[in-house]
């Protein structure tokens, strides 16, 4: 478990797609973009929300490049200033770094320039966002694994891992 994860409160709950998502992902980017000025190397907008038609969990997942994740005193305070939290460290895995945005449905993705899940996510999001077929896939296994119940939301993004690396294959091998 990461540090900072908590335990699941209910059930995963899917909504259709909606078509304000991008709207909100501009403006907390917008923010995101002035609290940090060039220290945000990239501002991009990731996870289902980003695929138009696909359903999702409604949390606008924000992928953050900065020069160095690990170095906290880079860009948390200005993020905190923002109204952002700090709520998951995970030194092991690229040090990733998660913040919670001032309204409860964002979540912010931070990662080290350079970091292969920046190539990752990106390539996913925009496979998806191409592929109507492989879209229709990844969204039945989304909706199957969300009728599930779960101690931590980490363990339901886990277990789509065997869906996403089949995708994410093909979205690489092209």
């Amino acid at each position: 478990m990461a540090e900072g994860q908590t335990p699941s409160t209910g059930p995963i709950r899917l909504s259709g797609y909606d078509p304000a998502w991008p709207a909100v992902f501009e403006r907390e980017a917008s923010g995101i973009r002035a609290a940090l000025g060039p220290a945000a190397l990239r501002v991009e907008h990731v996870g289902s929300t980003a695929v138009p038609q696909l359903s999702a969990k409604p949390i606008i997942d924000i992928l953050l490049v900065v020069a160095d994740s690990s170095d906290e005193s880079a860009y948390v305070p200005d993020m905190e200033g923002a109204g952002f939290v700090l709520r998951i460290r995970e030194p092991d895995w690229h040090e990733h770094r998660l913040l919670k945005g001032p309204g409860a449905h964002i979540n912010v993705h931070v990662f080290s320039k350079g970091c292969p899940e920046i190539d990752r996510m990106l390539a996913f999001r925009d496979w998806l966002r191409t592929h109507p077929q492989e879209r229709e896939l990844y969204e039945s296994a989304k909706r199957q694994l969300a009728e599930r119940d779960w101690e931590f939301v980490q363990d339901y993004a886990d277990a789509k891992s065997e869906v996403v690396e089949a995708i994410l294959e093909r979205a690489t091998s092209t």
